[in-house]
């Protein structure tokens, strides 16, 4: 079997299998290379589900972006014959200090989107699971929901296998080098392989093979937990929407129920517990669940008690949160794409779509310029 493609992807996780994905169903010769199993539980796309949502007060410039993505996600569950989307509507809501709401309800402004701001008391009103402040403002946009990350990533992986993709589990990518004609040769524990283009989607690893990123990026263990209602009705989807929640002891993030563990629950964003990814154990530490346990008892009282799980992931953080999708001054042939700090997942198939258009035509016609390398010195 031949070891020479047009493409190798290395890293088959959220971003990966999309492009993966992209890439196969455009025709081109393709390899996935991943060094755990599919769907694995090392990096950052485990965890049944990822929020998504329109409004976005990390940026204006966002919305277009996921706007492509929820046609992809419906364009994906069509292909593939399951559902990988959910439509809840989303929640925001900030404690008095916290400027989000009205960073979010900008971006609603710019791109026209249906929303409405809310107090305290029509957010207990409306969705009854929540307690908060009377002085707490949220903004509710109607086409919020979540991803079903480990199915969405499944589905990638086995739709680009249909195209002809090769997909490598358990393989780790070593190193690679740049060729004299234009190329790369990747080498694994398992072999070498020839390509015209790498896409580096390592997540956690990415500094791994792009050294000039050391200080730009930070790997950070990331809690999250599940909670079994008493009052299931309250937190089924559609009674409750996605939600995230500002206040001085952080961000916290959440889902309705969904499957037999209850209700997740996430955060608090960025608590800067360090982790190297190459690291065994993903376990949130006692404070972190502690802080989950404290946030529920406060917010969704409801479900309040011990968890019915617990799990941890790697959030892979840029110095300014946003993302790397550009290629490698000195190697234009290799796409450095991610990491995503922490707000990725939901753009997978249209990051996907990108690398579809770089590899394949040069350019792109989406927005990419806030995630160019250049704004990082040591790679710029």
């Amino acid at each position: 079997m031949s070891n020479i493609f047009d493409v190798i992807v290395a890293g088959v996780g959220g971003m990966g299998s999309a492009s993966l994905y992209t890439l196969a169903r455009r025709g081109q010769r393709v390899l996935g290379l991943e060094q755990f199993e599919l769907g694995h539980n090392r990096g950052s796309s485990h965890g049944e589900t990822r929020v998504i949502r329109m409004a976005y007060f990390e940026g204006s410039h966002y919305v277009p972006l996921v706007q492509r993505a929820y046609t992809l996600w419906d364009d994906l569950s069509a292909a593939a014959g399951q559902s990988v989307i959910v439509r809840t509507g989303s929640l925001e809501m900030a404690e008095p200090g916290h400027d989000f709401v009205e960073r979010s309800e900008g971006s609603c402004i710019d791109h026209g989107l249906a929303y409405e701001v809310l107090d305290g008391a029509a957010i207990m009103g409306r969705f009854p699971a929540f307690r908060v402040r009377p002085e707490t403002r949220a903004i509710f946009q109607p086409d919020g929901g979540y991803v079903l990350s480990e199915d969405a990533i499944g589905a990638h992986a086995r739709l680009a296998v249909s195209h002809g993709a090769r997909l490598h589990t358990g393989e780790r990518m070593l190193d690679f080098k740049t060729t004299s004609d234009g190329g790369v040769v990747v080498r694994t524990d398992r072999g070498r392989y020839s390509a015209a283009h790498l896409v580096l989607t390592t997540g956690p690893w990415m500094s791994r093979f792009v050294p000039g990123l050391v200080e730009s990026l930070a790997t950070y263990k990331q809690a999250v937990a599940w909670f079994r209602p008493q009052v299931p009705a309250i937190s089924a989807p559609g009674a409750m929407p996605v939600f995230i929640h500002f206040s001085d002891r952080g961000e916290f993030y959440g889902f309705p129920q969904h499957g037999a563990r209850g209700i997740k629950v996430g955060g608090p964003h960025f608590a800067r517990v360090a982790i190297d990814p190459d690291e065994p154990g993903r376990e949130p530490t006692a404070e972190q669940v502690a802080e989950l346990c404290g946030f529920v008892a406060r917010h969704i009282p409801s479900a309040a008690g011990t968890p019915s799980a617990v799990s941890g992931c790697i959030y892979t953080r840029t110095l300014d949160e946003h993302f790397v999708i550009d290629r490698l001054p000195d190697a234009p042939q290799v796409l450095v794409v991610s990491p995503c700090s922490g707000h990725g997942y939901k753009f997978a198939p249209a990051i996907g779509e990108i690398v579809g258009d770089l590899v394949m035509t040069g350019g792109t016609t989406a927005n990419i310029q806030p995630f160019a390398l250049a704004r990082f010195a040591a790679v710029g």
